[in-house]
Parts: C-alpha cells; structure tokens; sequence
C-alpha cells in the first residue's frame, strides 16, 4: 500500500482518481484524433465524389503489396503494444520488456515500408510540388489524389515516429524495475485488480 500511494500524483485524492483522470484524458486525445483524422478523411471522399476517374487513375499507381504489408505490421504493433499493457497490469516483466521492443521495431518496419514506398513514388514522378510528371485531362485532380496521399501517411508518419519515441522511454523506465505486483506504471496506470492466471506471452 505505501508503494501504491507513493505513485499517486500530488494533485489526485488517491490512486483511483488518479486513474480515472489518465482515463479521460486518454480519451479526449483519442476524440481530438478521430476529428483531425476524421477532416482528412473527409476531405478525400469528397473529392474522391467530385473526381472519381481521376482518383482511380490514380490509385494505380499505389503499391497493394507494400500497403497490405504495412497494414498487417501495423495491426501487430497494435497487439504487441495491448500485450505490453497486460504486462504490465500483471507484473510480468519480461513480457513488458519484450512487447514494448517488438512494438518499436514493427514501428520501424512500418516507416521502412512507408519509405520505400515514398521512393517509389518520387521515382515515378508522383510528389506534388516536388516532382509530379503526370500529363493528361485529369492531371489535376490526380495530383490532389496525391497531395492527400502524402498529407494522410505524412502525418501518420510522425505520429508514429513520436509513438516510437514514447515507446523507447517507456521501456527506459521498465527496464531497470522488477515491477511490483499491482505497482502503477507508466505504461498502465491501474493494476489489475482480478485473479488472473500470471501468464503472458507475446
């Protein structure tokens, strides 16, 4: 209990206050996420409506292969990182230590991925502003299909990238801790409070 109270914050009555104000604002920056994503995406129906020819023209020249890929990396370091919370919530360590590693290196990969493909389009003549050699009737609208393109996985990009930073100093500061059983942590600021099994595996 004496470990339990040290982690709470001066500014909270106790632990479970603490937790349900980390709670809320986890919540409100996921909501200020879903409405800046929500605009671009927005954006792209819309002139996907107005240019639909266009847009499938132009969406010929996006890899599958490399798109599918990143997607599945990307979903598993969205596991990797839920393991590492159940981790921590169990006190296992070692499954902490290793699911917060894994998610940076499927991080990793995914902005590799994302690279080759920028490449790729560079190459092609594809970057608006930059290098973009389409000619045609609907060069136009195909050159906003691509501004969208990079504005969407740009941003995506350095989302990600300050995800890995997050990430990286998370496991800083597992690193050195035996994590008490139902101790607060940075990556997960309740315990868990069920008789679970003590497994996890990642």
């Amino acid at each position: 209990m004496a470990e339990h109270a040290a982690a709470v914050a001066h500014q909270f009555d106790d632990a479970e206050q603490q937790r349900g104000a980390a709670e809320l604002g986890m919540w409100i920056f996921l909501a200020t996420e879903v409405m800046f994503f929500g605009g671009m995406f927005t954006a792209f129906t819309a002139y996907r409506w107005l240019y639909p020819a266009a847009f499938a023209h132009a969406s010929r020249h996006l890899d599958v292969l490399l798109g599918g890929t990143n997607t599945v990396v990307l979903i598993g370091s969205s596991l990797t990182m839920v393991l590492a919370v159940h981790g921590a919530r169990e006190g296992h360590r070692r499954a902490l230590l290793v699911c917060l590693a894994l998610t940076m290196c499927l991080g990793s990969v995914f902005l590799g991925i994302k690279a080759i493909e920028w490449r790729h389009k560079w190459e092609d003549g594809l970057v608006p502003g930059l290098r973009f050699t389409l000619t045609g009737a609907d060069a136009g609208p195909q050159e906003l299909f691509f501004f969208l393109y990079f504005a969407m996985t740009g941003v995506h990009a350095l989302h990600l990238i300050i995800g890995i930073g997050v990430v990286g100093v998370i496991l800083a500061l597992a690193w050195p801790h035996a994590l008490p059983d139902r101790t607060p942590w940075p990556i997960a600021r309740c315990g868990s409070t069920s008789p679970c099994s003590r497994r996890s595996s990642c």
